[in-house]
C-alpha cells in the first residue's frame, strides 16, 4: 500500500522547550490574499466563549459545531472577517478545517501480550474510543462494541472503509473466527477484554477532516464515565502546520489527556521520506506531536514470535518534531503485516489492495482452499498503535487508579532496550534501507506490556516527551526540561533508564561533535550510514531551520497504512 500522507516540514528555527513559535492567531496555511474568499475553519477561544463571543462569527445558526474540549467553534468566515477577529483578545487561534485521510498473534507474543492473559487481564470492563472509519459488528467483537456513532453528517457508523475494525481488531478481538477445526493459529488482539466505542471520522476512502476528529474527541470525553472511556485510539493523523501549543487537533487531545484518558496516537509512515536530505527524520505527523500523548512507531516482527529479529520498519517515522523539536515516537510495537479483523470482503481497503492484504486460509488451517472472510493484514504505524492503546487497557485493568501519566511513564520505562543499533530493510519494490535505533526512531523502546503490568515504582514527575535543542555554536543537541516536571532526576526516572544508556550520556547530551561515553555524538545519533552535518546542511536544515524556509505543503490527514515488505 503506498504512502499517502506527505509531511511538512517548515524549517522554523530552533525553540525553547514548548515555546512555541511566533506566530499570530491566524495559521500559515489560511491566505489572506482575497478578503471576500470563504474559508471553513475552526476558530478557538482562550475561555468558553459567551453567547455574544459567539456572535462575532456570524448568525449563531451557521455555527455547524461548538466544541467544548478546546473551547472552539466550527464555521464558515470570510477573509475579513477572519481579519477581523485577529483584534479579539479573546481569540487564541484560527485555523483551517484541515482534511484527513485514512492511513495478532505474532504481534501480541512480540509484546508480550500472551503472558499476562494467563493473569486475567483482558481489558475486561475498559473502554476504547477508536475514532478512525468505523467498527463493523463482527463476531470477534461480540458484546464489546457497546456504542457507534458516526461523527460525519449524512453518513452512519458503518466501517466502508475497512480501517477501523481492523484497528479494533488489534486491540481486542476474541479470536473466535479463528478457532475454527482445524486451526492452529488464533488472532486474539492486545485486550480482548475491552469495550470499544467506535467515533465514525472517516469516509468510505478513509478521508476525513479536522473538525469530525474533534467532534468525536468531544464526543469521548463526554461518554467517559458513561462507558469508562480511559483510552482513544487515533491511528491517523495529518501534516504539522504549527506548533502543538496552537493546533486545535493537539489541543482536543492535551484535552482529552487532562479529563483521564490515554491518548495513543500514530507517528506516521514518512521514514523512507528524503525528500530534503533528512532521511526520514523530522516526519511525525499531528497529533503525535503533542507531548501528552503517546505517540507510537511501528516494528517488523519478520513473522516470528521472537523480539531477537525485529527491526524497526522502514517506513516508520521519526523524530524530532517539526517547529516544536520534541522527542517521538515514544515507543515502538509491532506493525508490519498485522493479521486483523476483516469488516466485509466488500470494504475499500480489501478490494482495492486485496493482492496484498488477503489472509489464505492456510495461515491458521493447514490445507485449507481461499482466503479468509473474516481477517487480512495491514502494515503502518497505523497497527502499531491500537497495540499500545490495549496495552494501556490491561494496565488500567490492573490498576484503576492510573493516570494517562502513570501509563506513559510505565509504559516508556519498561519498554525493552533490545533493538539494534544499526538496523536494514528492503522494500517490497527491492530498495534497500539502512537507519539505525537512535532516540528519534525508537523512543524508549520496544512494547513490553508483561514488564509494565509487574512495575509498581512510585511516579512523581510528568511524563511530557521532552524537547530537543541545538547549540548553534557547539553543535550539541540536548534534551530540554525541567527535571522538576519531566521524568525527575531520580535514579528510577533517570534519562537513561527512558531511553537508554546507548543514546544518553552525561548531561543528557545526545548529540554533538566531541565523543561522548567514547562514541561519537553524530554517529550514534544519525547513524554513519546517513548523510548529515558537515557533510551536507540539506537535511540538518530541514529539522533545525538554520537556512531554510519551505512553503507549507496542503495534504490530507491519513490513516498510517504502510508499505509491506
Amino acid at each position: 500500500m503506498k504512502l499517502i500522507a506527505a509531511i511538512v516540514m517548515t524549517g522554523v528555527a530552533a525553540v525553547s522547550a514548548y515555546a512555541g513559535s511566533k506566530v499570530g492567531k491566524v495559521a500559515p496555511d489560511i491566505s489572506l490574499s482575497n478578503p471576500n474568499a470563504v474559508v471553513d475553519v475552526i476558530v478557538r477561544f482562550k475561555s468558553p466563549p459567551s453567547k455574544d463571543e459567539l456572535k462575532k462569527l456570524g448568525p449563531y445558526g451557521q455555527i455547524k459545531k461548538i466544541y467544548n474540549a478546546i473551547y472552539g467553534a466550527h464555521v464558515l468566515l470570510t477573509v475579513s472577517q477572519i481579519q477581523a477577529l485577529q483584534t479579539d483578545p479573546q481569540i487564541a487561534y484560527i485555523s483551517p478545517n484541515r482534511k484527513m485521510k485514512g492511513m495478532l498473534d505474532i504481534s501480541t507474543a512480540a509484546v508480550n501480550a500472551n503472558m499476562v492473559w494467563s493473569y486475567g487481564y483482558t481489558g475486561a470492563g475498559v473502554g476504547v474510543a477508536v475514532i478512525d472509519s468505523g467498527v463493523a459488528p463482527v463476531g470477534d467483537l461480540a458484546g464489546r462494541l457497546v456504542y457507534t456513532e458516526s461523527m460525519i453528517s449524512g453518513m452512519d457508523a458503518s466501517d466502508l472503509y475497512g480501517h477501523g475494525t481492523h484497528v479494533a481488531g488489534i486491540i481486542g478481538a476474541s479470536g473466535q473466527a479463528s478457532q475454527v477445526a482445524g486451526s492452529t493459529r488464533t488472532f486474539k488482539g492486545v485486550a480482548p477484554g475491552a469495550n470499544i466505542i467506535s467515533l465514525r471520522v472517516l469516509d468510505q476512502n478513509g478521508a476525513g477532516q479536522d473538525a469530525d476528529v474533534l467532534a468525536a474527541i468531544d464526543r469521548a470525553i463526554a461518554l467517559k464515565d458513561v462507558y469508562n472511556i480511559r483510552v482513544i485510539n487515533l491511528s491517523l493523523g495529518r501534516p504539522i502546520f504549527e506548533s502543538f501549543t496552537l493546533d486545535p487537533l493537539c489541543q482536543a487531545v492535551e484535552a482529552a489527556v487532562k479529563a483521564g484518558i490515554v491518548v495513543v496516537t500514530a507517528a506516521g509512515n514518512s521514514g523512507r521520506d528524503n525528500t530534503f536530505g533528512e532521511n526520514g527524520y523530522g516526519t511525525i505527523i499531528a497529533p503525535g506531536n503533542d507531548p501528552y500523548v503517546i505517540t507510537v512507531g511501528a516494528t517488523n516482527t519478520h513473522g516470528t514470535p521472537t523480539i531477537a529479529d525485529d527491526t524497526v520498519a522502514s517506513y516508520s517515522s521519526k523524530g524530532p518534531t517539526a517547529i516544536d523539536h520534541i522527542v517521538k515516537p515514544d515507543l515502538v510495537a509491532p506493525g508490519n503485516k498485522v493479521v486483523s479483523l476483516l469488516a466485509s470482503p466488500n470494504v475499500t481497503l480489501a478490494t482495492e489492495y486485496s493482492g496484498m492484504n488477503l489472509v489464505p486460509l492456510s495461515t491458521y488451517v493447514p490445507g485449507a482452499i481461499g482466503n479468509s472472510n473474516d481477517y487480512y493484514s495491514l502494515s503502518g504505524t497505523s497497527m502499531a498503535t491500537p497495540v499500545v492503546s490495549g496495552a494501556a487497557a490491561l494496565l488500567i485493568q490492573k490498576d484503576p487508579t492510573l493516570t494517562p501519566n502513570m501509563v506513559k511513564a510505565r509504559l516508556m520505562k519498561t519498554a525493552a532496550k533490545a533493538l539494534p543499533t544499526y538496523m536494514a530493510a528492503v522494500a517490497a519494490d527491492g530498495t534497500s534501507y539502512t537507519f539505525q535505533g537512535d532516540i528519534f526512531t525508537v523512543g524508549a523502546g520496544y512494547l513490553d506490556i508483561f514488564a509494565a503490568l509487574q512495575n509498581n515504582d512510585p511516579i512523581q514527575s510528568s511524563a511530557l516527551s521532552p524537547a530537543v535543542q541545538r547549540d548553534a555554536v557547539t553543535g550539541q543537541v540536548t534534551l530540554v526540561r525541567d527535571l522538576s516536571v519531566i521524568w525527575g532526576n531520580s535514579v528510577i526516572w533517570g534519562d537513561s533508564v527512558i531511553w537508554g544508556d546507548s543514546v544518553i550520556w552525561g548531561d543528557s547530551v545526545i548529540w554533538g561533535d566531541t565523543l561522548a561515553g567514547g562514541v561519537n555524538g553524530n554517529s550514534v545519533i544519525w547513524g554513519d550510514s546517513v548523510i548529515w552535518g558537515d557533510a551536507t546542511m540539506a537535511g540538518f536544515s530541514v529539522i533545525w531551520g538554520d537556512s531554510v524556509n519551505l512553503s507549507v505543503q496542503p495534504s490530507g490527514m491519513s490513516s498510517n497504512n504502510g508499505d509491506k515488505f
